[in-house]
């Protein structure tokens, strides 16, 4: 493996609306589809030996991998104006843990799960609900249902894209 692929098909962005999905909504769901697409390409032969490699100093693929499930749920968790479970916590503290013993098949899956279900929580959403107060955490940090749904998203990307660069530097060393 000495290259990633590229996917020549136009990113979701310049694929037309999203069926269900409010206008409103419609950036969300293409950079959380758009995620979806890059993490599977990234790490389609990604060696599962170098799944908790860290390099130069930075996170591992599948600390990437596990954040990117966490965080989305977690968002959609407060969207829905609901307290963190303690499931969600221990998540949140095994994310990065190779301890974990997932696959990076079971990690794109269940990112996809994640995914699937924020899809069908935007299809719910009323617009008229999208600016609706939401609090963020332990300190009930002030926030909405469209900034929680759009920090996901954001935060999608900018995930997969630092994974991006995790994997073509670990790949480069093979």
């Amino acid at each position: 493996m000495s290259e990633i692929s590229i996917n020549h098909e136009p990113e979701f962005w310049l694929s037309g609306p999203i069926p269900g999905i409010s206008i409103f909504l419609q950036p969300t769901v293409h950079a959380l589809l758009q995620s979806r697409r890059e993490l599977a390409q990234y790490t389609m032969d990604f060696p599962e030996a170098l799944l908790w490699e860290k390099t130069v100093g930075r996170a591992s693929v599948g600390f990437h991998m596990q954040h990117l499930t966490g965080v989305l749920d977690r968002m959609l968790t407060y969207a829905r104006s609901k307290p963190l479970t303690i499931e969600q916590f221990q998540y949140l503290k095994s994310e990065g843990s190779p301890n974990t013993k997932a696959s990076i098949t079971e990690l794109v899956e269940s990112f996809n799960t994640k995914v699937d279900e924020a899809l069908e929580f935007c299809k719910t959403i009323p617009d008229n609900e999208l600016t609706h107060e939401r609090t963020v955490g332990r300190k009930k940090l002030p926030s909405t249902v469209l900034g929680l749904l759009f920090h996901a998203a954001e935060h999608s990307q900018r995930h997969v894209g630092q994974l991006l660069v995790t994997v073509s530097v670990l790949i480069q060393k093979l």
